[in-house]
């Protein structure tokens, strides 16, 4: 698991630019980095734009900045690009909710996917 000094020294390298940064809780940036973890990584950047902070959400049953997003892609050794245009397949893989055991904070918000929402996202692809 990450630890809250790699999180804190990650915040430090991102370029925010001018707009306002936002991080609620260290889990937040866990919750973004197993979803990140378990997609697919391409040789290129996705050229689709997805919500990707708002589908980690929904896995995450927590709210999640674009900022938490951010930090946790600086941190995953695989991952590059910038939001939402990272190196991740856009055939979108759904993680096991096996990776937010050991989160405190995950499925603690009123974030949940239907099942609908679940097939329209995520397909049949599975952890």
């Amino acid at each position: 698991m990450l630890t809250a000094q790699e999180i804190s020294e990650a915040k430090t390298r991102i370029r925010y630019g001018n707009r306002e940064v936002l991080h609620e809780h260290d889990d937040c940036i866990r919750i973004a980095y197993e979803w990140l973890d378990a997609q697919t990584k391409i040789k290129g950047l996705m050229r689709q734009t997805l919500p990707i902070k708002h589908i980690i959400e929904k896995w995450g049953g927590r709210y999640v900045s674009q900022s938490d997003v951010e930090v946790a892609a600086e941190l995953h050794p695989d991952v590059r690009g910038t939001y939402p245009h990272f190196n991740i397949g856009s055939r979108l893989i759904l993680p096991s909710d096996a990776r937010l055991v050991n989160i405190p904070e995950a499925k603690t918000q009123d974030y949940k996917m239907t099942e609908r929402q679940i097939a329209h996202t995520y397909g049949s692809r599975r952890e």
